[in-house]
């Protein structure tokens, strides 16, 4: 039992900060934060991810490169230019890896303001960093785990940030339902999206790229925006002026 709620939790705070922080504020910019609590959500992310710890910096601009080319031969992640899952996660990391090092050709425009710190990031994406992460997550199944099957787990825990966007990024592509007509291939996983927090709502997503709730019929809850609702009624954040679309 405390196995499945240790990977029940890290699922989920992983989950969030993926796409609280990194999704819709590094890239999109959906709210605005101070540098106080923008380095808060930078430490948050780090416990929260652990050893699959993502670069804002890298996952805000590949992530901007997305929209911009959604479904086209310079997407960093597009199911249509990839022969198989892994096959894609492999190109998207190639892509990744050459942002976070400074060595990818690409446009201001997708640069531009994107938050960066860069000494933390330094620390949190070092090896040495996720190393340990590892040897935690090993010692601590070790230490619960009551079973055999249960250590099958570890390799989704040392993967998590990469599984969850491999899952939107591919699948959301392939599968799911329209509520949009868009230049791609963007679908709705799941008319109730309790499993990703909203982001399997990606045609959604992808017709209003800047609004903060991804659910827009009256079932799409999107378990992540009442989070961010509430986070704007306590300034922490300060959500921009874009979530005024009415419900069909």
């Amino acid at each position: 039992m405390i196995i499945l709620i240790f990977f029940i939790l890290h699922w989920y705070l992983s989950l969030f900060a993926q796409t609280f922080f990194l999704h819709r504020y590094a890239a999109h910019q959906m709210f605005t934060m101070n540098q106080f609590w923008e380095k808060v959500f930078y430490i948050l992310t780090w416990l929260f991810q652990g050893s699959s710890f993502l670069s804002p910096k890298a996952y805000g601009v590949m992530h901007r490169l997305h929209h911009a080319y959604a479904d086209t031969e310079n997407d960093p992640h597009s199911p249509k230019y990839s022969k198989n899952l892994f096959d894609m996660m492999w190109k998207t990391l190639t892509v990744y890896s050459s942002i976070l090092d400074n060595t990818a050709n690409v446009s201001g425009k997708f640069t531009k303001d994107v938050t960066y710190w860069r000494s933390f990031e330094t620390f949190a994406g070092s090896w040495a960093v996720r190393i340990l992460w590892g040897i935690f997550y090993f010692i601590f199944y070790w230490q619960f785990a009551t079973s055999w099957w249960m250590f099958l787990l570890l390799p989704i825990h040392f993967l998590m940030g990469p599984i969850h966007g491999a899952i939107i990024n591919w699948y959301a592509h392939k599968i799911g339902y329209i509520n949009f007509k868009v230049s791609d291939t963007a679908k709705n996983l799941l008319p109730i999206d309790i499993l990703m927090m909203g982001e399997g709502y990606h045609n959604n997503h992808h017709k209003f790229g800047g609004r903060a709730n991804f659910g827009i019929k009256w079932h799409e809850l999107d378990p992540t925006y009442p989070i961010i609702y509430l986070l704007n009624a306590c300034h922490v954040i300060h959500l921009k002026k874009d979530n005024d679309l009415k419900y069909m």
